[in-house]
């Protein structure tokens, strides 16, 4: 049995010792996920086979350079876990999970995974003060390659670098359900920023779990914008680590349920002093869908004026869909700024007033409103409008909000 087969099975009897995500589970009491087979290909047609065998070498990510920057400052490596020396290159640097809740989903990709991809981004010069020098603008666009799957992502941002990336995950061509169980590992080092889009818009019957971890060094930047669409089940996680100081991160989603199943969970830990961090969603759900956003900020003892916001918000549009918004603080240390708070309402009939009065017929009013209010929250946290212009914000948001209002449509016929 080689080395790559033999981490496979022990994260197998790891997760079989520790256990499935418990029904008592604080953080997904509101929508439990599928159970552990289901992950893993157990008890279904999927595991008669090996069903990521299939998978191509560069496990379905294309990776595009958005305007003018230079390949070098690029190293992209295309890796085989089932391969060893490979599997060590892949996962390099990354903890291995704990026994949390949310780790059981780690396990299960650790057992699964067969392909991944690492990514190496820097190397040019540094600013005159020492902040971001080049900035690297590029394009990663996946499409699921398997019914059953468990890719990896690795980005390294070298100190000193300025990232721009759109990542994008669709449901793929020809394909029936999908599971798909997907971990990103990002670090970013001293005085890097990363300004992340993550758009995953999966099929109405798939089962996808996303887990983002991001690492921040002294003086580091992460900003994400998430547009992420509901399924049978779909649950985006963000962990934000911000041990060193003066670290800062925002997310902003915007979030679309309609007579489906989609939660977001962002877990901010502050360690380090100066650190800053702001979370802000807004879901939308019509019909009987399914949606819960869940934050939790941590502030560490000795996080010397660690600043944390929160502000989650929720609009049901049709129907009789169900929302849960959740936010949380911890707070073990006294020189800091807290603030957090959770709304839920219908579309401002002013704004729907006044459109119509433009002529709009009230589809056209509505999808006119949502958009607005979507766009401002993703440019609160992407910040610059140039990178909503790279990165076809406008166009993304526009195709989910029109999906999202002709699948509500669709639902209020039936």
């Amino acid at each position: 049995m080689n080395h790559a087969r033999a981490e496979g099975l022990t994260a197998r009897e790891r997760l079989a010792s520790i256990g499935w995500v418990p029904g008592r589970s604080e953080y997904f009491r509101h929508l439990p996920p599928p159970g552990m087979g289901v992950w893993l290909g157990e008890g279904s047609e999927m595991s008669a086979a090996d069903p990521l065998a299939k998978e191509s070498a560069d496990a379905g990510w294309k990776l595009e350079l958005l305007g003018s920057a230079r390949q070098g400052l690029v190293e992209a490596q295309w890796l085989d876990a089932a391969d060893a020396t490979q599997r060590s290159q892949l996962f390099a640097g990354i903890a291995a999970p704990g026994d949390s809740d949310a780790d059981r989903f780690a396990w299960a990709h650790q057992a699964m995974c067969r392909r991944g991809l690492r990514l190496r981004i820097g190397g040019g010069k540094v600013g005159a003060d020492g902040g971001p020098g080049e900035t690297v603008s590029l394009a990663l666009r996946r499409q699921a390659q398997a019914a059953l799957e468990a890719p990896t992502l690795v980005i390294d941002v070298l100190p000193g670098t300025h990232c721009v990336l759109l990542e994008t995950h669709e449901h793929g061509a020809h394909m029936d359900a999908v599971v798909q169980n997907l971990d990103v590992h990002i670090t970013l080092g001293a005085g890097a920023s990363l300004q992340h889009l993550r758009v995953a818009t999966p099929g109405q019957g798939d089962r996808i779990a996303h887990r983002v971890h991001a690492r921040l060094g002294r003086g580091a930047r992460y900003d994400q914008a998430l547009i992420a669409s509901g399924s049978s089940y779909h649950l985006q996680r963000t962990e934000l680590d911000l041990h060193a100081a003066q670290g800062s991160a925002r997310t902003g989603a915007a979030l679309f349920a309609a007579g489906t199943a989609l939660e977001q969970q962002v877990e901010v830990l502050h360690g380090g002093a100066d650190t800053t961090s702001d979370v802000e969603a807004l879901v939308l759900a019509s019909g009987k869908a399914r949606g819960v956003v869940n934050a939790y900020s941590r502030i560490a003892a000795g996080a010397d004026e660690a600043s944390v916001r929160q502000r989650l918000s929720g609009i049901p549009t049709d129907g009789q869909p169900r929302l849960v918004l959740r936010p949380h603080l911890e707070i073990n240390h006294d020189k800091v700024q807290a603030v957090h708070g959770a709304t839920w309402g219908a579309l401002p009939e002013d704004a729907l007033f006044y459109a119509r009065q433009r002529g709009l017929d009230e589809s056209s009013a509505r999808a006119l409103i949502i958009e607005g209010l979507l766009t401002a929250l993703l440019e609160r946290s992407l910040g610059a409008p140039e990178v909503l212009q790279t990165l076809g914000v406008h166009a993304l948001l526009g195709n989910a909000v029109a999906r999202y209002l002709a699948a509500g449509k669709e639902l209020s016929h039936e």
